[in-house]
């Protein structure tokens, strides 16, 4: 499959072809640097990253459950056009998520208008009923967005999922530009790339800015479940980098609606916290009552409007599969204008006919829970025995509104460095994208996720993948390059 697929650096994916008009000059870096210094750099890559402790846990493998995510050097590169357009369209769509989120737990024009039947949106498991009727300080609830995004030609990108719960891998797009920098310097002497490092001091300032009561000085904390989380290395890395606490559920307590952190200097009040865990787990007294990663009394607190919680309480039902087939609608809705990265076509199984048209080619979809993320619990039809095909259909018939299905895309690739040499291998892209009162900012940068099994399209880490860094280029490019 990869050989049909565009390639971003020599359009064909034939390294005999011509590069791409304004990437010639990093087909040259490949040509002119031997193969055992790329190597030697790949190796060194792999090395600190696991001196560092950069890795990832995996649920259910008993024989890995920690790994380091697999880095590769050669750059993926978004021309300075491509990325306006890209950062254009993800700041229309996060703008219309909170417009979406806003309205559904408040006055529900858009069901009361019939835009999106009433059950896709009440009936959801995402949706919080315990936070309906009221709204977060500012208005904002999705404070960070990870938006995932695929390309299949020159132009053709295609929004693939809205991730506004917890979004994670933006300590990776950090740690690899890091890793670029000490390992390819000459790179950024033949390329203006824009700088990324800022993110954290952006993401600082976010949440700030979205305080309770204007504090001008506001305690932020990061909120982790802990160390056995597949993505403690990112709560750690970003609550270190943002200069905040990071702080299980023990080590805050809410009195008279007002939420405490306990230090060993006393408590001191905390006014944001940026949670990095589900709905479900936040407050025992209102979600799930074993949960011991929360908070009693967090939601109480929230809903008093003492704190602010990032993202808010109940925006994972804009991260919803089934409402992300909704979204060209969504921002027409809200915006009046027409969505500016399109969706990839989707198909929901809820939908009678749609299970039919999808139960009839399942060999040649990509089906997905509705609520799943990691590439847990899909299908990849291409890629799937007839076995698999057939015990998956029953699941499909049992539970049909738990799905959606897409098109088997041709993502495109990147050339990427193997045990086979240097060869194409099919990527994604997860920009991150910030809201606060005054603006919506996205950070010129991203997670490249790389699938590095020969002819798979599964990028996620879970699932074998690997990441790049992504170079946004600058208007003024040195060097001969042109955006």
């Amino acid at each position: 499959m990869a050989g049909a697929a565009f390639d971003e650096l020599w359009g064909s994916g034939r390294r005999d072809a011509a590069a791409r008009n304004g990437f010639e000059a990093l087909a040259g870096w490949l040509e002119t640097t031997p193969p055992a210094e790329l190597d030697r750099r790949q190796q060194t890559a792999e090395a600190a990253f696991r001196q560092m402790g950069i890795t990832f846990n995996v649920y259910g493998d008993d024989e890995a459950a920690e790994r380091i995510i697999p880095f590769d050097i050669i750059p993926r590169i978004f021309a300075a056009d491509e990325w306006k357009r890209l950062s254009d369209g993800l700041e229309q769509r996060v703008r219309a998520i909170n417009a979406f989120v806003e309205d559904v737990y408040g006055a529900r024009r858009i069901i009361a208008d019939g835009v999106i039947p009433a059950d896709v949106v009440l009936a959801n498991p995402q949706y919080c009923v315990g936070v309906a009727g009221t709204r977060p300080p500012h208005g904002i609830y999705a404070h960070i967005c990870g938006i995932d995004i695929v390309r299949t030609g020159p132009d053709e990108f295609f929004v693939l999922e809205d991730n506004a719960r917890t979004p994670s891998g933006v300590s990776y797009m950090l740690e690899n530009r890091e890793a670029m920098l000490r390992l390819c310097p000459e790179l950024f002497d033949i390329f203006a790339v824009e700088p990324v490092d800022s993110y954290p001091e952006l993401l600082r300032d976010t949440l700030a800015a979205t305080a309770p009561h204007g504090e001008r000085d506001p305690v932020c904390v990061l909120l982790t479940p802990g160390h056995h989380n597949s993505a403690f290395y990112e709560h750690s890395f970003l609550a270190d980098t943002m200069g905040i606490e990071l702080v299980e559920g023990r080590d805050l307590e809410v009195d008279d609606d007002v939420v405490w952190m306990r230090t060993t200097e006393g408590r001191v009040r905390v006014d944001v916290i940026y949670r990095r865990i589900d709905d479900a787990f936040l407050d025992p007294l209102v979600f799930r009552p074993d949960s011991m990663l929360g908070v009693p009394g967090l939601l109480a607190a929230y809903l008093a409007g003492n704190v602010t919680i990032a993202n808010a309480p109940g925006t994972g039902i804009a991260d919803d599969k089934a409402i992300y087939s909704y979204v060209p609608e969504i921002v027409r809705y809200y915006l009046g204008e027409e969505a500016k990265l399109p969706n990839v076509q989707t198909w929901c199984c809820r939908d009678p006919s749609s299970l039919k048209y999808v139960l009839d080619h399942l060999p040649e979809l990509v089906v997905k829970l509705v609520d799943g993320s990691g590439g847990y619990g899909m299908l990849v039809g291409p890629t799937s025995t007839q076995k698999e095909i057939e015990a998956f259909r029953a699941v499909l018939k049992a539970e049909p509104h738990r799905y959606i299905a897409q098109p088997t895309l041709a993502l495109s690739t990147v050339p990427t460095i193997t045990a086979k040499g240097i060869v194409p291998r099919h990527v994604d892209f997860r920009p991150f994208v910030l809201s606060r009162p005054d603006r919506v900012v996205t950070v010129p940068g991203g997670l490249t996720r790389v699938a590095l099994r020969e002819g798979s399209l599964v990028v996620n880490s879970s699932q074998g993948g690997g990441t790049k860094d992504s170079f946004i280029l600058a208007e003024a490019q040195p060097g001969g390059a042109s955006a």
